[in-house]
């Protein structure tokens, strides 16, 4: 149930960054309930594997290169989501960071409640 709770709260906050930032295009509710569901599994399966690949250049980033590696994830989001568009890396650094903002609130606001 809260997984599901959780779900609803990121594509609300997918549906809100869309309207807020020009480059990202989310067609409906439901392919933000299909964004957020496909970031979930990607974050998931793929980053990991991207972290240990990538663990030299994030260690001389100091740990910066992690924003890229959200940012991919929200690019291979909008490959295979259809109706969901990110236009480039710079937006989906800004909607990355900005998701896991309005995330951090939105979750604190559904711990605060109980």
């Amino acid at each position: 149930m809260k997984f599901f709770l959780k779900l609803l709260l990121t594509a609300f906050a997918v549906l809100v960054l869309s309207n807020l930032l020009s480059g990202i295009t989310v067609t409906s509710y439901t392919t933000a309930i299909i964004v957020a569901f496909t970031i979930a599994v990607l974050n998931m399966f793929v980053r990991p594997i991207l972290v240990i690949f990538t663990l030299p250049v994030t260690i001389l980033t100091l740990g910066l290169f992690l924003f890229v590696i959200n940012a991919i994830i929200v690019l291979l989001a909008g490959k295979l989501v259809t109706g969901f568009v990110v236009s480039g890396l710079f937006t989906a650094i800004v909607f990355s960071v900005l998701l896991s903002l309005f995330r951090s609130l939105l979750f604190k606001l559904l711990k605060d409640e109980k």
